[in-house]
């Protein structure tokens, strides 16, 4: 994991932000360890975390809006009511991560392991979860309109409440999952009723 100056770094990237691009840098925190840290609030737009170590990381709040997160370790971190809209999280480890509240609209979540992640009232509207591990993972009361879930391991997942409207679940493995107190569009029922 590289060392570096975070505050100069989030610094510069914020004169980025602010300028358009035309003052600062952009940030370039790939393959940092930043596990535990504290970047609650943070403005971290458009940033590139790829391969970083921001596991149990305090999160919360942050924006990290078309981010580039690939294959990063965000375990056990708390994203709670953070931006991760248009962001890249394929092959992301999110397992036990807090994402309640969080907005992930058009996010990139393929082949990442989300087991045990919490995504209650998360906004999670045209999400890529195609290929992803979401056993256990909580989705009560999320947005999920649009969301495509082919292919992705759904094992015990709790999508009670939930938006499910032209969701997508071909070949997704919904053992033991939690629908009650969800309204299912017939073409989705169809489909769950199917994987029974």
């Amino acid at each position: 994991m590289k060392k570096l100056n975070l505050a100069k770094v989030l610094e510069s990237h914020k004169k980025w932000i602010e300028s358009d691009g035309k003052d600062g840098q952009r940030a370039d925190l790939s393959g940092a360890d930043l596990s535990e840290a504290d970047l609650s609030g943070a403005n971290l737009i458009g940033v590139d975390l790829s391969e970083a170590d921001l596991s149990g990381a305090n999160l919360i709040g942050i924006d990290l809006s078309g981010a580039y997160l690939w294959r990063a370790n965000l375990k056990e971190a708390d994203l709670s009511e953070a931006d991760l809209s248009r962001a890249y999280l394929s092959r992301t480890d999110l397992s036990k991560a807090d994402l309640s509240g969080a907005d992930l609209i058009e996010a990139n979540l393929s082949g990442a392991n989300l087991s045990r992640a919490d995504f209650i009232g998360a906004n999670l509207w045209l999400v890529d979860f195609s290929g992803a591990n979401l056993s256990d993972v909580d989705f009560s009361g999320a947005e999920l309109f649009g969301a495509d879930f082919s292919g992705a391991e759904l094992s015990r997942a709790d999508f009670s409440g939930a938006n499910l409207s032209e969701v997508n679940f071909s070949e997704a493995n919904l053992s033991g999952a939690d629908f009650s107190e969800t309204y299912i569009p017939e073409t989705i029922l169809e489909t769950i009723e199917k994987k029974d």
